[in-house]
This record gives structure tokens, C-alpha cells and sequence, in this order.
């Protein structure tokens, strides 16, 4: 299969080949990207004509103080320093871009330490230095919903939201003309269209992933009503997945806005369905071997993977800090609705916030899938915090417990860890226990503070000073 021209000919590996082939391309301006620490791309564009391959080693500045949770107004310059192995040509401009993601550095020459992408690559080159393992794979299951319209507003004396799509259950009784076909609540996994009007909106949003060089391996609707879709990529190795999630709800949110719909990635938009997660499939691999393989091991798993799966439960509570780290994640995060709450491991069990697929036997195909992380999540600082606490079971051989290969939702008489009920509580389970996550220096002190302080005022204690419009249902007239 001959290279999307999209992407650059694999000839191209040094910053004067790539700005060459962009100019052969007709490339009229590079956008350059990167993460602020709630996960958000941000960018600016760059005219092609102005662009050279200094920018790789000299950087572009741009003022740090305007990003959530960056600098100080007194110490605001800051540089991209652009990864060539990151381009590719944009589908979604108009003018023919090329798109950089990159990396935040001070400008005395030093990678910013709240850089969530300086923090991933700390997080592999830690796992390399340690020898247990050269490579972390992951492989995120990013669940979002398809609106037609979503509406929202609040001040001192309103607060409203309301959600609009042709495919939502609730609009059986929508004005004539009324071709019906709508997935039941908690029924939209997976009946062919008519039921799923998603079909083509999505093969659209796969077809431009690929061309990209992202690698899909399915796409379907999921379990909720109003437009609930999943698209799966190919695992891929740390810091390379955390791009690549970035790109894909670019994607999607793209070519849904292209297209007259709204995509939305909020784990919980819907009351009484199914919200939208994030299940992260992972694994450790040495010399091209899969640590986490024992043909005679629980699930085939090793025992290093049992000791990494002790790691991921004992440090759940703080780890949810990143992997759900907003008020609305705690909307998803409770018993029902498939929502993995229970902080125990199970092969095959939906109901627990670990399960080890057993699709297939082969060696290749063993991991593990941790289910409470939402798409909300910061890529970089999730994946790098889950495989820190992986490290953590295995460098202390931490016991997972015996497996619950039992409903968890029916026998409740059996009692288990669970996870936080709030963003709140997430949030002070961090600040208690996060010393793993400073093993190698992978995260700072710093960006964990400021990330608390960001989340706690800005998110967590903002919702929770607001009323709610079921207030006035329970206690308006107390």
C-alpha cells in the first residue's frame, strides 16, 4: 500500500527535508499545536513563506501566562520546539496546512516542566531506565456522543441545558415528517442503520483518520441513544498514542461540525443512559516480548502483570485525579450503566475497573483493560500516571487480591474498594498519595500542585457553588 500524501515520504527525517517537501506540496501555512494541562490542544499558524527549519532547534514563542496553568504575567515568554515526526497535512483546513504538535520550552533553553507531553516522555524514558520494561503500549477505547444541537446557559436566576438529535430516543414524538428509527435508551449497541444513523458520519471520520496514517481497527455505535459512537485506533506506544488521541478527537469534532452535528467527548451528557469512557488497554513488552503473558498464569496473565494490575488498584483513587478528572466524570462514575466503580480485576467482568479480554489466546494479544479513565482525560498525563503506578505494583510486587469473577452489581453484599465519588475527593487522594508518581522525575511536585489548585477552584468548587435545577425539585418548597 503506497503512503497517504498526506504524510511525509519516509526520506523525509531531517527539518530542511520535511520544510523541502512542504514547499514541493504547495503547503501554505504550518500549524503548530500543543497540550495545556487540562488536555486541550491549542495552536497558532505559521505562513509557510515565514516558516524554516530553525524553528526545530530555535522554537516559536508564544505567551505562556494566557494558558490554563502555565506561566506567570512576569515570566510569560515561552518556545515550540516542533517533533518532525508528528506532521502531516491537515484535512480540515481549507488552505493547505501542515500540522506539528510540540513541545513547551522555557526560554532558557530547559523543557517546561508542566508540559503534559515533557511529562510523557519522562514517563518512557523512566520506564527504559528502569529495565523492567522498553515499551509501554496503549491502547484508549475514546467513547463520544453525536448531537444535532446542544444548548446551554446560567447566571444568578437561570441555569438550563438541552441536547437535540434526530436519533434520540426521546424524539418519538418529533413533528411530521417522523421516520422514527431511533435507538431505545441503553439499546444502541449495535443494530444496523436505520437504528444507527451514525453509520456514514463515522465512516467519513474513519476515512480521515486514515489518511492521516492513524490506524483503525473498528468503528460502531455504542451503547446510548442520541448519536453514541465509538472509533478504536491501534495501540500504539505511549507518547505516540497520546498524539494520536489528540489528533483523533480532532477529527471527530471536525468532520461532526463539517457535516451540521456537534461531537462531544463529556463523559456524562445524559441522564438515565449510558455516559461515554475511555477503557485503556495496556501492556509492558521487553526485547519484543509481552511481559504480560503466562500460558499458565489467572487470564494468562504473568505475574508482573498481576503486580502492575496491584499497582493500578492500590493507587486508583489518585490516579482518577487524571483519568477522570472532571465533575462530570463522577456523573458516569457510578453503580449501573456498565460504569467500572468496583477497584478489583476480573478476565472477562464489565463490572469491574479492571478486565483482562479474553478475545484471544495468543501472547501478543494480553493485556490489560483499565476501565474508569474517561476521554476528558489529559492523554499525557493519564497514561504516564497509569503506567507510574503499574511501575510502583511491580517494583513492589504489590498483591492484586483474587480475581471478582462474580456480578458486582448483583451479590453488592460482597464489599470492594471503590472508586471516588466526586472530583473532589479524587483530588484530595492525590495530594495524599503521589510520591510514585515523582519516581524518576516524571512528574513534578510543581505541575501536581498546580493542577490540584487549577482543578480544585476552576472545576470542582465552581459546580459545586452553583445551584442546581433539581434543587428546586427536592427543596423548593422546604
Amino acid at each position: 500500500m503506497s503512503k497517504s500524501p498526506l504524510l511525509p515520504p519516509d526520506s523525509v527525517t531531517t527539518p530542511e527535508a520535511l520544510v523541502s517537501w512542504a514547499h514541493e506540496q504547495g503547503v501554505q501555512e504550518v500549524d503548530v499545536k500543543f497540550t495545556d494541562i487540562r488536555g486541550v490542544w491549542q495552536h497558532f499558524s505559521v505562513p509557510m513563506a515565514s516558516f524554516d527549519a530553525d524553528a526545530f532547534t530555535e522554537g516559536l514563542g508564544f505567551d505562556g501566562s494566557s494558558i490554563r496553568g502555565f506561566q506567570a504575567i512576569n515570566e510569560s515568554d515561552m518556545n515550540l520546539i516542533p517533533d518532525l515526526t508528528t506532521a502531516f497535512i491537515d484535512p480540515i483546513p481549507s488552505a493547505k496546512t501542515l500540522s506539528l504538535t510540540c513541545d513547551v520550552y522555557d526560554v532558557n533553553g530547559t523543557p517546561y516542566s508542566r508540559d503534559p507531553r515533557g511529562v510523557a516522555k519522562r514517563a518512557e524514558a523512566y520506564l527504559r531506565s528502569s529495565e523492567l520494561a522498553d515499551v509501554c503500549y496503549f491502547g484508549p477505547e475514546a467513547e463520544f456522543f453525536v448531537f444535532s444541537s446542544a444548548r446551554w446557559g446560567e447566571g444568578m436566576g437561570h441555569s438550563f441545558y438541552e441536547i437535540q438529535s434526530n436519533e434520540a430516543a426521546w424524539e418519538t414524538g418529533a413533528p411530521a415528517p417522523n421516520l422514527a428509527y431511533r435507538p431505545r435508551t441503553k439499546e444502541g449497541y449495535f443494530p444496523v442503520p436505520p437504528m444507527d444513523k451514525m453509520q456514514n458520519l463515522r465512516a467519513t471520520m474513519v476515512a480521515t483518520l486514515m489518511s492521516i496514517g492513524i490506524d483503525v481497527e473498528v468503528h460502531h455505535h455504542e451503547v446510548g441513544t442520541a448519536g453514541q459512537c465509538e472509533i478504536d485506533i491501534r495501540f500504539a506506544p505511549l507518547l505516540r498514542m497520546a498524539d494520536t488521541l489528540q489528533v483523533h478527537k480532532y477529527i471527530v469534532k471536525n468532520i461532526a461540525y463539517k457535516h451540521g452535528f456537534t461531537a462531544t467527548f463529556m463523559p456524562k451528557p445524559l441522564f438515565k443512559d449510558n455516559g461515554s469512557g475511555m477503557h485503556c488497554h495496556q501492556s509492558l513488552w521487553k526485547d519484543g516480548g509481552n511481559l504480560f503473558f503466562d500460558k499458565n498464569g489467572y487470564a494468562l496473565l504473568s505475574q508482573t502483570a498481576l503486580h502492575y494490575i496491584g499497582g493500578i488498584l492500590k493507587h486508583a483513587r489518585s490516579l482518577l485525579a487524571f483519568c477522570a478528572p472532571t465533575t462530570n466524570s463522577y456523573r458516569r462514575l457510578v453503580p449501573g450503566y456498565e460504569a467500572p466503580v468496583n477497584l478489583v480485576y476480573s478476565a472477562r467482568n464489565r463490572s469491574a475497573a479492571i478486565r483482562i479480554p479474553m478475545y484471544s489466546t495468543s501472547p501478543k494479544a494480553k493485556r490489560i483493560e483499565f476501565r474508569a479513565p474517561d476521554p476528558t482525560a489529559n492523554p499525557y498525563l493519564a497514561f504516564a500516571a497509569m503506567l507510574m503506578a503499574g511501575l510502583d505494583g511491580i517494583r513492589n510486587k504489590i498483591d492484586p487480591g483474587k480475581p471478582a469473577d462474580y456480578d458486582l452489581y448483583e451479590e453488592r453484599r460482597r464489599r470492594t474498594p471503590v472508586a471516588p465519588g466526586s472530583l473532589h475527593e479524587s483530588l484530595e487522594a492525590l495530594m495524599k498519595d503521589h510520591d510514585y508518581l515523582l519516581e524518576g522525575g516524571v512528574f513534578t511536585r510543581d505541575l501536581i500542585e498546580v493542577y490540584y489548585e487549577y482543578k480544585k477552584v476552576n472545576e470542582a468548587d465552581a459546580v459545586a457553588m452553583r445551584p442546581h435545577p433539581h434543587e428546586f425539585d427536592l427543596y423548593f418548597d422546604a
